[in-house]
């Protein structure tokens, strides 16, 4: 059967679900973020309390039982319009909660974390190519932030900084597998946007200065060096963890 006669659920970018090769977002920040929630849980439950410390943080109203249950019906009603089935089959109401019930490859957050895994293990096996191409793929099913078009609230928050750390390692597995195929010439555009990206990860710094020394480039690994330890020094009044294994040309 076609994979596209399935549904995804996709979080890591805008929040959207696809059927039948149709892209469907979801109406109103309350259903998003019931949602989100959900699917980051996927195939446990979720309690109402949960649902109420992210829609309100500290300050619930007194109807916020009810409330949730209404922006669960309209969750309902727009997965019945998108799925073109009934919802009550996926959303299931439990006696503390609520339960999506959804094959876990079906949400992209799910497959990047196992790809991720799966490049971790391959690279500890000393298999780089393999390791990169696990770490690419994952990488690819990102389109910007997670839950882009979702303002997390306090819980919905620690599952998007978890994404988004896992994010960054499969970055650095992905640089460390390819600079132990010798990709480093490869490797120096992209590892400058990195760093540009996150200029406070000393990791991504070595990693440009060492692709830079061995493609030859001994005078910008050098420049690329002092360039991070005036940074640290301006902005956080501190040196390079290490100066001793970065191995900065003369």
């Amino acid at each position: 059967m076609n994979d596209d006669t399935h549904e995804r659920f996709s979080v890591l970018g805008a929040l959207h679900l696809t059927v039948g090769g149709s892209t469907h977002t979801l109406r109103g920040p309350m259903v998003n973020k019931a949602m989100a929630l959900l699917l980051l849980r996927a195939g446990h439950v979720v309690e109402v309390d949960a649902f109420i410390d992210e829609l309100w943080d500290e300050t619930p109203p007194r109807w916020a039982v009810s409330t949730v249950r209404t922006h669960i019906y309209h969750l309902r009603r727009q997965l019945d319009e998108a799925l073109g089935t009934p919802a009550r089959r996926m959303l299931r109401t439990r006696r503390s909660g609520y339960v999506l019930d959804i094959d876990p490859e079906r949400l992209d957050a799910t497959r990047f974390v196992r790809l991720c895994k799966e490049g971790d293990r391959l690279l500890a096996l000393d298999r780089p190519a393999e390791a990169a191409a696990a770490c690419r793929e994952g990488l690819a099913l990102w389109r910007g932030r997670a839950l882009a078009t979702v303002r997390p609230g306090r819980v919905l928050a620690g599952h998007v900084d978890y994404l988004e750390e896992l994010r960054i390692h499969a970055q650095r597995v992905r640089v460390e597998a390819e600079m132990g195929a010798g990709r480093h010439r490869q490797l120096v555009p992209e590892l400058r946007d990195l760093v540009a990206a996150h200029p406070f990860n000393e990791w991504f710094h070595r990693a440009l200065i060492e692709s830079l020394r061995e493609s030859g480039r001994r005078g910008e690994a050098r420049t690329a060096f002092h360039a991070l330890r005036t940074l640290l020094r301006d902005e956080l009044g501190l040196e390079p963890a290490d100066e001793s294994p970065w191995n900065v040309p003369a």
